[in-house]
């Protein structure tokens, strides 16, 4: 595990071992930073949710707020939720029910909550560790940007078991984050992503009920589509847990593969690509001209013959990040299941 040695880990809440809670700064003494929404989304989480909640109290950045979202869970989660609600006051924990339409539709939510103001937006799950720098390194960047360019933050991730031992890393991409990328492969997950005010005015504009498949593949999509900027931070800035119960894994397993695989031969992946196309068409008007060209060649490439789509897709610059995917996307492109 030498790869992970010049990476700052911490560890706070371990499983649904006992845990010590810890208590954030007054958000008095932290009010002339900028202020961060957490948005989290919860559905049945409550082995590893306390845990995940400490590691928002030990942020260096201290201005932050909690925005829960409970998608109808039926054991402990909501009365953790509550139980940190009174530790740590309304004013840094506010709690909703979410639509109950899956963890996309419950992002989205908050996303579009228009009762939701801050400088900045944090989607986290309920089951991670952050590291204690993440809101800051996120920060760091985001604040090196105009207001009002659309920008995203996003970062590599540690993988850690149930004990919170590290088992391993997400991929860690090398080509720079582009529309052309975004179209068939995301490049962070969502749990790492912080982005400001003009990249949510675009997600709040398609609107809460777009039927993506991934809201981590859509934020990427929407900033880097719209003329906005997107960073890619190779350093991990959480610690992603891998249980039986979750939504979405790592994809770096022979099992996750086989499994890519079959979905591709089903058409899985082809009816993902349509339902995010159909999603992009809300802000068309939105995309840059050259973004706008790539986004109708590859619209076009899916419903040509052969030749056709093989130079509409080249033409376009869609692909993926590395070598293998980029194998794989052209295979898949020949038997028309993009």
């Amino acid at each position: 595990m030498s790869q992970f040695n010049d990476v700052a880990s911490t560890t706070y809440g371990v499983g649904a071992m006992p845990h010590v809670s810890i208590t954030p700064p007054l958000l008095g003494a932290a009010s002339m930073l900028p202020r961060v929404a957490i948005l989290v989304c919860t559905y049945h989480g409550q082995h590893f949710l306390a845990g995940q909640l400490d590691s928002f109290a030990a942020q260096t950045h201290t201005n932050w707020e909690v925005y829960a979202s409970d998608d109808g869970s039926r054991d402990d989660t909501c009365a953790i939720l509550t139980e940190y609600q009174q530790k740590w006051g309304r004013e840094r924990l506010s709690i909703y029910s979410g639509p109950a339409q899956g963890f996309v539709a419950n992002f989205l939510s908050l996303t579009c909550n228009a009762d939701i103001v801050a400088d900045y937006y944090a989607y986290s799950d309920q089951d991670d560790i952050w590291e204690v720098d993440k809101l800051q390194r996120a920060v760091d960047w985001l604040n090196d940007v105009s207001p009002s360019v659309p920008a995203l933050y996003c970062s590599r991730a540690l993988l850690v078991d149930v004990d919170n031992q590290v088992i391993g890393a997400s991929p860690l991409f090398s080509l720079p984050p582009s529309f052309a990328n975004s179209l068939v492969q995301s490049i962070g997950g969502g749990n790492t992503m912080v982005f400001n005010n003009a990249a949510r005015e675009l997600l709040c504009e398609a609107g809460g009920d777009v039927q993506v498949v991934s809201h981590d593949c859509w934020v990427y999509m929407v900033v880097s589509g719209c003329g906005g900027k997107v960073f890619y931070d190779p350093s991990p800035s959480l610690r992603y847990r891998q249980h039986d119960g979750n939504l979405v894994g790592t994809n770096r397993s022979w099992q996750a593969r086989y499994s890519r695989l079959r979905r591709l031969c089903n058409g899985w992946f082809r009816n993902w690509n349509g339902r995010n196309i159909e999603s992009l068409q809300r802000l068309h008007g939105k995309l840059t001209p050259e973004h706008r060209r790539i986004l109708d060649d590859f619209t076009t490439a899916r419903k040509s013959w052969l030749l056709p789509r093989l130079w509409l897709l080249k033409r376009s610059g869609v692909h993926r990040q590395s070598l293998p995917g980029n194998i794989a996307f052209f295979v898949a492109a020949i038997f028309n299941k993009i």
